[in-house]
């Protein structure tokens, strides 16, 4: 019975060493197969495109986290600090920019969309029809001067000077303004759909993510609409020691898919256009 009773308490114990063991491993071999990214971006439509793309990612064994940003200064700031992984709402003139002010070297790891910026108008229906000294208001958001005046030149309002790099043109760079067009560029980006509700201005200049996040739509209100040619493209921005970072690959990979493009173009109707 001794015997018995000895063998029998040594088999309960391996029994349980051998359960504790193969837990452990279980636990060891899940979490080897799934990689946290942390990605800051704009509200709209950054943050929608990445939460679509989640459920994607995470059968890759990638877990996205989303970090929401309410401006163009904080997600640089973040990514170049190390608080988060990645970014996801600016295009490379903005990066380029932030860059050279700030001594960075974030790199560029993707194109994914195009935000077509836009010129809204209460009082005219067509950019040309537009009087002369009409006041234009412009967001102070200065990589983007050059996407202005292409959509002024396009229309004909205004020349630019002679070998001017288009995406790093100011309001001084205009050779010609027959109609003496005031172009006003001192407000914050995200303000400048309420400016247009105000009825403030003879036209205004709206980031199709601003547009959209307040209640307008960039195709059908606008007076003029940005080309989808453009070099504007949005982009996944990433620290120089991230570039080869197997999640963030599956992340730009997930963005870039013709599923998810195609999902681009039909949720935003035009507002928000595939880069590929």
């Amino acid at each position: 019975m001794k015997k018995s009773k000895v063998f029998g308490l040594l088999a309960v114990v391996a029994t349980a060493f051998l359960l504790v063991s193969c837990g452990k491993k279980s636990d060891s071999s899940t979490s080897s197969k799934t990689t946290t990214i942390t990605v800051g971006a704009s509200a709209v439509p950054h943050a929608q495109i990445l939460k679509h793309v989640q459920p994607e990612l995470k059968k890759e064994g990638v877990n996205l986290k989303i970090k929401v940003f309410q401006d163009y200064v904080l997600p640089n700031k973040a990514l170049a600090g190390g608080d988060i992984d990645a970014n996801y709402f600016q295009h490379i003139p903005f990066l380029k920019q932030w860059n050279a002010k700030n001594k960075g070297n974030l790199i560029d790891a993707g194109a994914v969309h195009l935000e077509p910026i836009a010129v809204f108008s209460k009082k005219y229906k067509n950019l040309k029809d537009l009087p002369k000294n009409a006041t234009v208001l412009v967001s102070s958001n200065t990589p983007d001067y050059g996407r202005v005046l292409t959509i002024f030149k396009d229309a004909g309002l205004i020349t630019i000077k002679k070998g001017v790099d288009i995406t790093s043109a100011n309001f001084d760079d205009i050779a010609s303004n027959p109609k003496h067009l005031q172009f006003k560029h001192s407000y914050e980006p995200k303000l400048m759909p309420q400016l247009y509700k105000n009825n403030q201005g003879d036209a205004v200049v709206i980031n199709a993510n601003y547009a959209v996040q307040g209640g307008l739509d960039p195709v059908k209100q606008s007076v003029a609409i940005e080309k989808s040619s453009s070099p504007y493209k949005n982009i996944v921005a990433i620290r120089p020691n991230e570039k080869n970072n197997k999640a963030i690959k599956k992340l730009v990979k997930a963005l870039q898919s013709k599923s998810t493009q195609d999902w681009i173009k039909k949720e935003y109707k035009g507002a928000v256009l595939p880069a590929k």
